[in-house]
């Protein structure tokens, strides 16, 4: 059986840790991940993290999967100006894509159309397909221009997801806060987890 397809796409923002767990969970959850990152988002993960990911996609893909432990065909990454990429036109079937963190240059580019790399061109397409776009934006305060962007893209039907984790489930490390939120990222992609106890829920 062919699996799913998601894209995922880091930016520039800060809680680069949030996209890097999502990418876990989907290939533990056997989807195919097309990843893009952006020149700024290499910068934030070197600064936020110990990990190593080549600005080269095909040096990035062994790493990555390595990371995350899964086979070398469930995660495909793509250059920011690799206009050739299937993500980059409607005829391709992803079922959804996931923009993690998604930092506020890169959501005003969506929310405009500008189409000016990869990243924003497979979300254009989503928009334009009618498809799932998730945007996980990492920032405060929000300044009116933010909030008119975030706006236009609500009434588009784009799920605007603000990384802003939970304390009602007790978090005793940042994993748990990350987890958070990147299990209400999974929900609204209909992808099954057991990151952390639901409302009403126990926790273990």
């Amino acid at each position: 059986m062919t699996r799913k397809s998601i894209t995922l796409a880091i930016t520039g923002a800060s809680g680069v840790q949030y996209g890097l767990r999502l990418l876990q969970c989907l290939v533990q959850a056997d989807y195919h991940v097309c990843v893009l990152i952006s020149p700024a988002a290499q910068v934030v993960i070197a600064t936020e993290t110990d990990i190593t990911v080549s600005h080269r996609p095909g040096e990035a893909q062994p790493q990555l999967c390595e990371l995350c432990q899964c086979a070398s065909d469930q995660i495909t990454v793509y250059g920011k100006e690799n206009w050739m990429a299937p993500i980059a036109s409607g005829s391709n079937t992803a079922e959804a894509m996931v923009v993690c963190p998604c930092s506020s240059a890169t959501l005003s580019a969506i929310a405009h159309g500008t189409s000016g790399d990869l990243i924003e061109r497979a979300a254009d397409v989503m928009l334009k397909e009618q498809r799932k776009l998730i945007l996980v934006n990492r920032e405060m305060p929000l300044s009116a221009i933010h909030l008119d962007n975030m706006s236009k893209l609500a009434h588009l039907g784009v799920t605007i997801m603000p990384a802003c984790p939970g304390f009602y489930h007790k978090p005793q490390t940042v994993q748990e806060l990350v987890d958070f939120v990147v299990a209400r990222v999974l929900d609204h992609l209909h992808v099954p987890h057991q990151l952390v106890p639901r409302w009403g829920q126990a926790a273990d």
